[in-house]
Parts: C-alpha cells; structure tokens; sequence
C-alpha cells in the first residue's frame, strides 16, 4: 500500500523535484501552495502532464488553523500522513543594524514556526502508527551563519534543534526526523543571480558547481524509505564540500 508524503512549498524548484522523487518512490504525494488558485492549477496540471499526479492544498504555514484544516484535507483525499517535508521558506534578507521587526517575524514564522504548525498535525499519528518520516529542510546557512541573513540563520538552525529533540521523542515509536542542509543549488532563485556572483559563489564550492534539485530530492525519497529507520536527529550537509563540520 502507498504512503502519503506531503511536502509543503512543494512547486518551487526543489519542492518540485522533491514531490516527483516522492511519486517516483511509489508515494501519494501532496504539496501545499500559497496565493492564486490558477498557477497552482496550472502547476498540477503541469506535472500530470509529465506523469506526476500530485494533490495540491492551499495553505498558508505560518497559520496552526492553516495547517490543521489543509492536513484534513489531504488525510480526507488520500490517507494519513506518513511523510512529512518541512520545506517551505522564504528569504527577507537585510543587515541586522537596518533588519526590521517585519522582516525577522516573516521568516522566522515561514521558515521555522511552519515546521511546529505542520509537524504538530502529523507526529502524533505517525507515533500511534508505528511509522512515520519528518525531513526538515534547512541550509548550509543555518550551519555556518550568511551576512545579511539573520533571520534566515536563526531560523534554519532552529530547525535542527527542533528535528533532534523530535528524534528523541519518536525513536521508540518507528518514526525518524532527520535533517537536510543544502548548500547552494541549480534553481531558478538562484540562476536568476547576476552571474558575476554566481560565479564567486561556485568559485567557493569545492566540486566546482552548484547543486541539482534532483541531488537533494534523492536524499529526500532516501529519509522517506523503509530502509532509512536507522537515522534519525541527523544534519547532512548536502553542499559540495562548501562547509564541512
């Protein structure tokens, strides 16, 4: 019998190869989104097209009543969530001398409070189940700081605390929560760098490149399996060699 994966910010460029691993891995995979019905729509389609038939839900993450009635409904449609990557964010980037209030709440509420408000409406059946996946995705700025990026730090290395303490509370009950930190990869946010940058940045990873969507979507159907029940609480770096610990 499949089980239901369920990956939040799924349609940008790593949620999308993450949701098509997923499909591609025997899952019933759903993906949340925020904003217009229609790109969303278009999205789906999009992606049936490619032979990916994948549930989309609106739901904004930062909201617990959000997030509660949008895992009803893809629990209603496809089954109790066995699955679950915390992968939205967003980025507000900014010195913290000139940072404001604004900026520090939104992306610490969609990059780390969204992870408490998804995980919340999941764990505990995932317990009661016997099995259960949580991959939180955080970043190789989370590991190692990024100027200009308080916020998105804090918020990516709160992630990890949250997955190790999550670790210790489902180990006994068959459910694993792991952690990726990607370093920079090949998506269109980050194609859309102007290329001198690019360049500096490629310069600074040993492997020569940036990374692939696809690279880190594997790890992803990887934490998901049946065969990944013996790590849990761990970090891995994803980065190509930019930051080792």
């Amino acid at each position: 019998m499949s089980k239901v994966a369920l990956v939040t910010g799924g349609m940008g460029g790593l949620g999308a190869a993450m949701c098509k691993a997923l499909v591609k891995s025997s899952h019933k995979v759903a993906t949340t989104y925020i904003g217009d019905d229609a790109p969303a729509h278009e999205w789906v389609a999009k992606m049936k097209g490619e032979g990916f038939d994948i549930l989309a839900v609106k739901c904004d993450v930062t909201s617990y009543a959000d997030a509660e009635k949008a895992v009803a409904e893809v629990v209603a449609k496809l089954g109790p969530v066995d699955v679950l990557v915390n992968n939205a964010g967003i980025t507000r980037d900014g010195v913290f001398k000139k940072m404001t209030a604004d900026q520090w709440l939104a992306v610490i509420n969609t990059n780390l409070n969204s992870a408490f408000n998804m995980t919340k409406q999941v764990f505990d059946g995932m317990c009661e189940r016997g099995f259960g996946r949580v991959v939180n995705i955080s970043s190789i700025n989370g590991q190692k700081g990024q100027f200009g990026q308080a916020n998105y730090s804090a918020a990516k290395a709160g992630i990890h605390g949250l997955t190790m303490a999550l670790a210790q509370e489902g180990a006994k009950k068959g459910v694993t929560v792991n952690t990726i930190a990607p370093g920079y990869i090949g998506t269109d946010m980050v194609m859309a760098i102007a290329e001198e940058v690019r360049n500096k940045i490629i310069a600074g990873i040993p492997v020569g490149r940036l990374g692939k969507p696809e690279e880190i979507a594997a790890l992803v159907a990887y934490l998901a399996s049946d065969v990944a029940g013996f790590m849990t609480g761990a970090e891995l770096a994803i980065n190509g060699g930019q930051h080792m610990m």
